[in-house]
């Protein structure tokens, strides 16, 4: 898992079918002093978060397709929660 914050939407109009009905959205990894790093990566969404919202992301397919209860669906990442905050070491850096 890692911290996360959305960048955009991603809009798909023909897709792997599995996917249909679900949204997709594009974030960017934070560092632990919640800046930006890293490339961007689509993730399938099931907290419904939006643009801005920092998140926290499980990037593993096998855990991912978990969350589906579905073998099949073609998923590397997913969103899994909307951070309201995060402390380290006894300190609020969100």
């Amino acid at each position: 898992m890692y911290l996360a914050q959305v960048v955009g939407d991603v809009v798909s109009t023909h897709k792997n079918e599995r996917l249909e009905g679900k949204r997709l959205l594009l974030v960017r990894r934070l560092s632990l002093a919640m800046e930006p790093e890293g490339v961007e990566l689509i993730c399938l969404d099931v907290v419904d978060a939006g643009v801005g919202d920092k998140v926290l992301v499980v990037q593993e397919g096998s855990s991912a397709r978990r969350i589906f209860q579905d073998d099949w669906i073609p998923v590397q990442a997913v969103i899994v929660g909307v951070l309201d905050r995060v402390d380290i070491g006894g300190e609020r850096v969100l």
